[in-house]
């Protein structure tokens, strides 16, 4: 039988963290363990009030269905999503914190790293970039100061953020990427991109509303910059949809259910000629892991929510200038700091 556990963190920022969608100083976090004998495979789901996902109601579910977790012959992690994916219908967040403790679980049993085990080929993976939430141009110009950094992804909420932007050109030449959490209008898209690019940003994501499909049919077609879809692509269904209007896709695994159905995002982003970027919601070494086991099947990354967490819960990750390695243990090759060091390779 399966052991399940979880475990309950409001981890702090380094700094404020703004976006377009609001402040928080701190990120809820749930963290899942299945165990099998000796073994045990982490999961994590962060929670995001915007998306109406809390910590609360996410144990609650855990909870109320954990016989049924527990009766669960592990044999297969696809198989397991789908068995997820019927017991908790539409709770893309906690099947996606399960499913990824279900992959590092079984991955262990097999004594194998999850990106071997997932036949994923060891090529040269993309750099992570730095994200810089919103501030005054001083304190967004600071932080790039005091975190050097090779690509950097800035937050930006409204048109005349672009003089924050000219702020942190002058302290760094190196690429930027424009993040607007659907803050433009259309107008204010056709007007910004050229300024972007003169600024050296290099993509620019979701600028318009989630289902503004047909505007941004037509910005893709007269933008000069690549769009990659952030909330307009949650889950499988709207990788289609955002073939005529976007570049690319932001696969997040916590919207979209985990890794089992990122890899087929992933697969039919391919087919339809979209790029492909895997995105952070803050999560820490655990959820994060997750995501670099992936990196080489990435056109961008961006996974560096224990960079911006002031403190983290687990430890196998290592961070140099944008590079991230595993430890090379089997699963995802991290350790929950929750864990008892007695059982466990870190030692």
């Amino acid at each position: 039988m399966l052991q399940l556990s979880h475990y309950s963190f409001n981890l702090p920022f380094e700094y404020p963290f703004t976006i377009a969608k609001g402040t928080k100083t701190h990120q809820p976090s749930l963290v899942v363990s299945l165990g099998l004998r000796h073994w045990r495979g982490f999961g994590e789901a962060p929670a995001i009030s915007y998306y109406n996902v809390s910590v609360e109601a996410m144990t609650t579910l855990l909870e109320a269905k954990r016989p049924l977790i527990e009766r669960y012959a592990l044999t297969d992690p696809e198989r397991f999503w789908h068995f997820l994916h019927h017991l908790y219908p539409g709770e893309h967040f906690l099947i996606a914190a399960l499913d990824i403790a279900g992959w590092d679980l079984f991955a262990q049993m097999r004594n194998m790293p999850l990106n071997k085990l997932l036949q994923i080929p060891a090529t040269q993976a993309p750099l992570t970039d730095y994200t810089i939430g919103i501030a005054t141009a001083e304190q967004m110009a600071a932080k790039i100061i005091a975190h050097p950094w090779p690509i950097y992804k800035i937050k930006m909420c409204k048109a005349d953020d672009i003089d924050l932007l000219r702020a942190m050109r002058a302290v760094t030449d190196k690429p930027f990427r424009v993040d607007a959490n659907e803050a433009f209008s259309y107008d204010d898209a056709i007007k910004l991109i050229p300024e972007l690019q003169q600024l050296g940003v290099e993509l620019l994501e979701q600028p318009l509303q989630k289902n503004e499909w047909d505007a941004m049919k037509e910005l893709k077609n007269k933008s000069i910059l690549p769009l990659f879809a952030d909330e307009s692509c949650v889950g499988e269904n709207d990788v289609l949809k955002c073939s005529e209007s976007f570049d690319g896709i932001n696969i997040k695994l916590t919207k979209c259910g985990g890794i089992t159905p990122a890899l087929r995002m992933i697969k039919q982003a391919r087919e339809l000629g979209l790029n492909v970027m895997m995105g952070s919601m803050n999560e820490s070494s655990i959820g994060s892991a997750a995501v670099v086991h992936l990196m080489p099947l990435l056109d961008a990354v961006d996974a560096d929510g224990p960079l911006l967490l002031s403190e983290d819960i687990a430890e196998g990750l290592k961070y140099d200038q944008g590079k991230i390695t595993t430890s090379g243990y089997p699963g995802l090759g991290i350790r929950f700091w929750g864990e008892p060091k007695s059982s466990n390779k870190f030692k």
